[in-house]
């Protein structure tokens, strides 16, 4: 689940960095959740399903 949030949060970032709109700043501020995320998960150390 938490790395479908993170791919989700991913392409929402690629679509705002090629859209250019003014919901960029929204779209890096994802991104940086959606990294969090991610590094948690790897040090937690849990396996991937």
């Amino acid at each position: 689940m938490l790395w479908t949030i993170a791919v989700i949060l991913i392409i929402l970032w690629i679509l705002g960095v090629i859209s250019a709109n003014t919901m960029g700043g929204f779209i890096h501020i994802l991104l940086v959740i959606a990294v969090v995320m991610v590094l948690i998960r790897v040090i937690q150390g849990k396996k991937i399903l």
